[in-house]
């Protein structure tokens, strides 16, 4: 079943945005877009929008860091109900232009999320109504799951490397 709802949405997304996908895949059966940057917010639309998919329900938004530590990303999964579809949509972008489109405007729902992302990633949503820090101080300068701290104390003198196989 998931096949099928990949093949119908990818080729939906080709017919209307022919050059807006990076990469589409199903990895562990459940289908998966990688959108441009510079697409997210139509295709988002699109894809609520569609009489046929009708993704009405934005199940997840959330922020992740790349292994190389120079992108960051955003995720959203979006359910339509009625046929029990479901879709995983990515974006990349620059980690030192953390900002994309709101989808505030096609979920209200995603107002919180938004926030808790911009609170932990830095991630800037270009029209959000509040964005602003939920669960941090508001004084933090850093964003915490960011990968550009280290994990531990540097400053300590009483572990060696050798102790972790370094």
């Amino acid at each position: 079943m998931n096949e099928d709802l990949f093949k119908k949405v990818n080729e939906r997304l080709n017919e209307k945005f022919p050059d807006a996908i990076e990469v589409a895949e199903i990895p562990f059966d459940f289908p998966s877009f990688t959108i441009k940057k510079e697409n997210i917010h139509e295709v988002l639309v699109y894809l609520k929008n569609d009489e046929d998919l009708n993704f009405h329900f934005l199940t997840d938004l959330t922020g992740f860091q790349t292994e190389d530590e120079k992108q960051l990303a955003v995720i959203y999964h979006l359910h339509n109900m009625q046929k029990n579809y479901r879709v995983r949509i990515k974006t990349y972008f620059d980690i030192n232009k953390p900002e994309i489109p709101t989808a505030t405007d096609i979920w209200p729902g995603a107002n919180w999320m938004e926030r808790e992302t911009f609170d932990f990633y830095g991630v800037r949503f270009k029209g959000h109504p509040n964005l602003k820090r939920i669960l941090n101080v508001d004084e933090m300068d850093i964003f915490p799951m960011r990968k550009e701290y280290p994990l531990e104390d540097q400053s300590r003198d009483d572990k060696s490397d050798k102790m972790f196989g370094r």
